[in-house]
């Protein structure tokens, strides 16, 4: 039968090996990797000369920002605030979301017809950006120093965010 000493043991071998796992990515990295694809995705944006190559971008532009902002609403940023009992970074970040949302709504299955078209995109990126670098400057190192299970929550985090594209995928 084991004892409170083996189960503690066995417990934090679990979870050594849950850490280790290739598929167990805590939430910052989740989130970071998330960040490095769609600033990727930008860049090629500002580079597209094609109505066709920029519609295709754009479309994986505003599915990545809806999946990742929804897994950052629904998930890390509760744990966030709670964590932190934050009344700051995480109520700018949903506003920030907010803004973002409202430019996906503007091009999202809608035809890259000149200047205005891309000037959304643009300033989409720009706020991108900016929110980036709050959360990664910020937010990040804050959640990393508190005593959030960050590894637990990138598992929800990255369990939620394949559900999410899947149903993306349907529609």
């Amino acid at each position: 039968m084991p004892t409170a000493s083996t189960r503690a043991a066995g417990a934090k071998s679990a979870s050594r090996s849950r850490a280790a796992s290739p598929r167990a990515k805590d939430a910052v990295a989740l989130l970071r990797e998330d960040h490095k694809k769609v600033s990727d995705l930008f860049e090629q944006f500002e580079k597209a000369r094609s109505a066709s190559v920029k519609k295709r971008l754009v479309q994986t532009i505003c599915q990545e920002l809806l999946v990742h902002t929804q897994i950052e609403e629904e998930i890390f940023y509760p744990a966030v605030k709670a964590a932190l009992k934050d009344k700051e970074l995480v109520p700018e970040a949903r506003v920030e979301h907010d803004s973002v949302k409202s430019l996906i709504e503007q091009v999202q299955g809608v035809e890259p017809d000149g200047e205005d078209y891309d000037a959304k995109v643009k300033v989409m990126g720009e706020f991108v950006k900016h929110h980036v670098k709050e959360e990664q400057n910020e937010m990040f190192p804050k959640a990393k120093k508190s005593r959030l299970d960050l590894v637990e929550l990138g598992e929800q985090m990255a369990e939620r965010k394949a559900q999410l594209m899947q149903e993306q995928q349907l529609h």
